[in-house]
């Protein structure tokens, strides 16, 4: 039975409702139901995106990214670059403070941008054409290149790249740093963090904002919260009756079959906050069998539906949906048509069955990851499995909480050691937006994201799209980088949703942005 379907014979004002804890005196705290439980502190670790949206609390970033794709200085005062384009010279603002109440120098910015750039797409680019990184003095860093790198601002405003105390930030990449201290406008109530339970911010009050107006994640980021609560609650039912009772304020992700309801409820404002939406996709493991066969992949594309991926969660509300895509986010600039045809034709799945048999496929289990309490990527991969079988593979469908999921996507064991095949996921239209920040549109094997594959041809093209010397240029070699992305399926495209948040009717001003953030909001 299909989660629509079961939703009609839920009883759902029956729902139990959120336990309410006494609350402090003074200002009531903002409640919010996040789309995932948060388990993991450290952005440079994960690329999940609850990990992200709890590092915008605590952290700060050099730069910003605005509503028209530009970076404006965010930390930074501003920054020069020499006529040869091979050094930058960054100034930090005054008034930067860390939570624990040590002044930001430019070498904890040294050490958080060589920490990030090791496990990031772009920042691993700069850093392959960097001859150094240093602190010039308490307040100026350089970076100096071997050749232009000209987004560079991009990748220090826009990739997630925070900053962090020096100490914290020689924590290798590929460890998880021990605490969350950061410059930005929440400090992260540590001892109060119960993971799957809760998690508690409260209003740094020595940060000092911007003066700009807060768009998408540059200008001023003015708290007027003392206290933000997230509350885990993964059943959706449950986190919609809570915000209809004003038990929370704010519930991210509710479900999309949902939303009609609350549109109709009083006290309760639904809208899509963020028009670039999610790119959902479906990862596919290119280490074992069966995806470690490029014919196998290709033989998906013939028989991939992705309206019907997109309608089994958004149903009839197709206002929330966009079919068919490519690879990069439509409404950004390197979005292409170059190869969609073979998405957006004709289904055929009795091609796709004898390209399946002619690729020698031996009944390899193919193990599908569903996770329990992501109720979107849930949907799609009960889509997935259905797409698998139609073309003749024999599937394994394990269901578990996303972070359990999480931690089982790290394993590249094969299928009898842990291992996997498939699982769907989502990428923000910002991470989505180019070949230089989509980590799984990569081809570097087992150092790049999960599902790992190589493409040599991918990474050529991808270089030269970092030095293309124009947009045009850069719109052009993305055409290019989509086409080979076809042939080579690094991953499924499933299409684009535009995922509605759910507040009470007195929360104003929500940044828009591609997920949460919590400085500009209030209540009134």
């Amino acid at each position: 039975m299909r989660r629509r379907d079961l939703l009609k014979a839920v009883p759902f004002l029956a729902a139990p409702a959120l336990s309410t804890p006494a609350l402090a005196q003074g200002q009531r705290p903002l409640r919010f139901i996040p789309q995932a439980n948060l388990s993991v502190l450290d952005p440079v670790w994960t690329t999940a995106i609850i990990a992200y949206m709890h590092s915008y609390m605590v952290y700060d970033t050099l730069y910003g990214i605005d509503d028209r794709n530009e970076l404006q200085p965010q930390m930074c005062a501003g920054h020069e670059v020499s006529a040869d384009e091979l050094t930058w010279i960054f100034s930090l603002r005054d008034g930067l403070v860390f939570h624990d109440g040590e002044k930001v120098l430019a070498r904890d910015c040294v050490m958080s941008v060589k920490r990030w750039a090791a496990r990031d797409p772009f920042g691993q680019q700069m850093l392959r054409i960097t001859d150094e990184i240093a602190a010039l003095d308490d307040r100026r860093f350089q970076i100096r290149l071997k050749r232009p790198f000209r987004p560079m601002l991009y990748g220090l405003g826009a990739r997630q790249c925070f900053m962090m105390p020096e100490r914290v930030a020689r924590t290798p990449a590929t460890e998880q740093i021990k605490e969350a201290i950061g410059s930005g406008p929440f400090r992260f109530l540590a001892k109060e963090w119960v993971s799957g339970v809760s998690a508690a911010y409260a209003k740094f009050d020595d940060y000092v904002p911007r003066q700009e107006k807060p768009i998408y994640y540059a200008g001023g980021k003015v708290v007027n919260f003392q206290r933000v609560e997230w509350i885990v609650q993964p059943d959706s039912a449950t986190a919609a009756a809570a915000l209809q009772k004003g038990e929370v304020d704010w519930v991210e992700q509710p479900l999309i079959d949902l939303c009609p309801m609350l549109r109709k409820s009083p006290g309760v404002e639904v809208k899509v906050v963020d028009p670039n939406g999610y790119m959902y996709f479906l990862a596919l493991n290119h280490l074992h069998p069966p995806f470690n066969n490029p014919q196998i992949r290709r033989a998906l594309l013939p028989a991939l539906n992705q309206q019907g991926f997109i309608e089994s969660v958004i149903g009839d509300q197709t206002e929330l949906g966009n079919t068919p895509t490519g690879y990069f986010t439509p409404s950004m600039p390197m979005a292409s048509r170059e190869g969609v045809e073979i998405l957006s034709g004709k289904r055929d799945l009795a091609l796709a069955r004898k390209m399946v048999a002619e690729a020698g496929y031996k009944g390899e289990p193919t193990i599908v990851l569903a996770p329990s309490d992501q109720p979107a990527q849930q949907q799609l991969s009960q889509m997935a499995r259905e797409l698998f079988e139609s073309v003749g593979l024999k599937v394994d469908y394990q269901v578990m909480d996303w972070g359990s999921l999480v931690a089982r996507r790290t394993n590249q064991g094969p299928p009898d050691k842990g291992g996997w095949a498939a699982f769907a996921s989502i990428a923000s239209g910002f991470t989505a937006s180019g070949p230089g920040s989509y980590p799984p549109l990569r081809g570097n094997g087992t150092k790049g994201w999960f599902g790992w594959p190589t493409d040599e041809k991918l990474e050529v093209l991808r270089e030269a799209w970092f030095d293309a010397p124009t947009l045009e240029a850069q719109k052009e070699i993305a055409g290019q980088v989509q086409v080979q992305a076809l042939q080579s399926v690094p991953f499924l495209p499933l299409g684009q949703i535009f995922q509605p948040a759910a507040f009470r009717a007195d929360i104003k001003d929500v940044v828009t942005s591609s997920f949460p953030v919590f400085w500009g909001v209030r209540r009134g």
